[in-house]
């Protein structure tokens, strides 16, 4: 257990808010703000949505967004993620991060998009018969 005091025996300041075996002590609705949803935005933030850091967003340096809105932006900078993804590599809850990726894409820091669905894919047979024409040629 790591010592919490300073020399003369008083706690250091933050002290309060670090438990050696859990770690920080920030509650998920501090990071949202008491939010549960995101904002206005009208994405919906799947598991499997995919989140992208468009070219010439903002900096994600702003005042305006905390250490968990720069992790997740800092997460899409090389590669296009998942919701589930960012979760995970972020160590937050999944429904701390949709409310978070709700903020980004309001300041336009990121992008959200859905996976195509299975129905709206091409018909096996069709990509069959294109094949089929091209080796023809």
């Amino acid at each position: 257990m790591t010592d919490h005091t300073t020399g003369d025996g008083r706690d250091r300041p933050g002290s309060q808010w670090y438990d050696d075996e859990a770690g920080p002590l920030v509650r998920p609705y501090a990071m949202t703000g008491g939010r549960t949803r995101p904002g206005p935005a009208g994405v919906r933030f799947d598991l499997i949505a995919l989140v992208t850091r468009p070219p010439g967003a903002p900096d994600s340096d702003d005042a305006v967004l905390g250490p968990e809105h720069r992790t997740l932006v800092h997460l899409c900078r090389s590669e296009t993620q998942s919701v589930a993804e960012l979760a995970a590599d972020a160590d937050l809850p999944v429904g701390v991060v949709r409310v978070l990726l709700g903020d980004l894409v309001e300041l336009g820091c990121v992008t959200v998009s859905r996976p195509v669905p299975p129905a709206h894919l091409p018909d096996e047979r069709i990509l069959r018969e294109v094949i089929d024409g091209l080796r023809a040629l």
